[in-house]
């Protein structure tokens, strides 16, 4: 058991529906969800390909937005990383202290353009996005490149599964939020997963206090934020000024 709580082996379909049974667990939607991740076999994603290449990092946050059905985000000083262009990322990832090498920053960059498919599918999930205002007047990589993000931002708030607000400077309440906070909800709300980026990596939370207390923050920062027209408004205005 502690080799398979530990991910070093893994576990079966059957073995999961006969631990249920052990268990007394009578949910069949959660029973389900679990065995449907048990199926799963690396390299079968095509974020594998990254395996080795890149930090566990990149691959488990493709791997979450994968899986998620809707996602709420709440970031104060850069776009999402599903909505960035690609020169906005490569500015983001030149500026790391110390610097990474060209060819791992061309890694990084293609790897979060790859993630933006999440976004452009068939069957995509909802995204309800909430950006404070001051990540929209960064100009990270010059004026050009801060316009042409801006620009792809309200393309990218006209698609129907996406909602896009933001929290103005006007605000007169304090969110708390230091480090982008993505919140992606699963088939079976007992999988639902709050990844936070951080200055040293990203940290996953999935106990039901922490799940409760961060819906709660995105519900305080929707309300505070301004609708989905005004935000678009404010967006076009701070991108004609640049």
């Amino acid at each position: 058991m502690s080799n398979i709580e530990s991910g070093r082996m893994g576990i079966s379909e059957e073995r999961i529906r006969r631990l249920a049974a052990f268990y007394a667990c009578a949910d069949a939607d959660l029973i389900d969800a679990l065995c449907a991740i048990a199926r799963e076999r690396r390299g079968q994603f095509w974020w594998d390909g990254y395996r080795g290449l890149l930090p566990p990092a990149f691959l488990d946050i493709a791997e979450l937005e994968h899986h998620a059905v809707r996602m709420r985000s709440l970031q104060a000083l850069s776009i999402p990383g599903l909505f960035q262009t690609e020169a906005y990322a490569r500015a983001l990832f030149n500026s790391a202290v110390p610097p990474f090498p060209p060819e791992e920053v061309d890694l990084r960059v293609e790897h979060r353009m790859r993630r933006r498919a999440i976004l452009e599918g068939e069957d995509p999930p909802r995204f309800d996005a909430i950006v404070h205002e001051a990540a929209l007047r960064m100009r990270f990589g010059g004026r050009k490149v801060a316009r042409a993000q801006l620009e792809h931002l309200m393309e990218i708030a006209q698609w129907p599964h996406v909602t896009l607000r933001v929290v103005t400077f006007a605000s007169e309440n304090f969110v708390e939020v230091t480090q982008p906070v993505l919140y992606a909800a699963a088939v079976v709300p007992q999988l639902d997963t709050v990844q936070l980026d951080t200055p040293f990596g990203g940290c996953y939370l999935d106990a039901e206090a922490e799940l409760r207390r961060h819906r709660m923050l995105l519900d305080i920062a929707q309300g505070l934020s301004l609708d989905v027209d005004e935000s678009r408004r404010l967006i076009h205005d701070i991108a004609r000024d640049l």
